[in-house]
């Protein structure tokens, strides 16, 4: 009988935040540029898409609590543009956008929850 093939992971279909408060972090993604999928301000669960996946938000209870650090990266077409619309909308990146010995140009935000985002984009592409 042939051995069946292992699993291999394929992609990430969505990643889910915790908040306190989905007005204010509604409001902060859609200054971003992030596009409804699902939910809004007044929902216990809101969708946005990212590429072919979604970020999600979650209204969790002020007595749960995550994490003092976690860190997603978003690909964006142009990182500079990004940080310039970040800046446009009253939102303080943590630093400007640089080159990385990695080989990505990014910088970091965090949301109203401390949940840190990284807007990268490959070099050399």
């Amino acid at each position: 009988m042939p051995q069946k093939a292992a699993p291999h992971i394929e992609s990430i279909s969505a990643i889910t935040l915790a908040t306190h408060d989905m007005a204010r972090a509604v409001k902060f993604f859609c200054a971003l540029g992030f596009e409804f999928s699902y939910g809004g301000a007044d929902s216990a669960f809101t969708s946005f898409h990212v590429g072919g996946g979604h970020l999600n938000l979650m209204v969790v209870p002020e007595t749960q609590t995550w994490g003092q650090w976690g860190r997603y990266i978003i690909y964006v077409s142009d990182v500079d543009a990004m940080y310039d619309r970040a800046l446009a909308n009253g939102l303080q990146p943590e630093f400007q956008p640089r080159d990385a010995a990695w080989g990505e140009r990014y910088f970091h935000i965090k949301d109203p929850d401390g949940h840190e985002l990284s807007f990268a984009k490959l070099l050399n592409r």
